[in-house]
């Protein structure tokens, strides 16, 4: 097995999840990789920063810098078409969650498979 549909699926997660949080409120790149690990997506700032600027180029994320005790920290936002997208995306998943019978996954049972 490659871990092909794996891989394709985090690299999903990892935008829904930046879409979301920047939704909620300005994030930066060091918090979202914080953010991200507690959710079991070890990504390194060479892997982050790339996914911000594709999203940033396809208009679903904008930025903009602020001094922080002096330094320059950029925060991203999502954009009205970014939020388009993740409520477009949380409809396909939930439809998606409810065709492969998602709503009856137990997670410690999967924990405790994968010991």
């Amino acid at each position: 097995m490659s871990g092909y549909v794996n891989k394709r699926l985090f690299q999903g997660f990892i935008i829904l999840h930046i879409l979301h949080h920047a939704s909620e409120t300005p994030v930066f790149g060091s918090w979202l990789i914080e953010e991200l690990s507690e959710h079991g997506y070890k990504l390194s700032p060479g892997t982050l920063y790339p996914i911000l600027h594709h999203l940033e180029k396809e208009k679903l994320l904008e930025q903009y810098e602020e001094n922080v005790n002096g330094k320059i920290r950029k925060y991203y936002v999502t954009t009205a078409e970014g939020k388009a997208e993740l409520a477009a995306s949380k409809k396909y998943l939930a439809e998606l969650i409810k065709e492969i019978g998602i709503e009856k996954f137990d997670t410690q049972e999967v924990s405790r498979q994968n010991v």
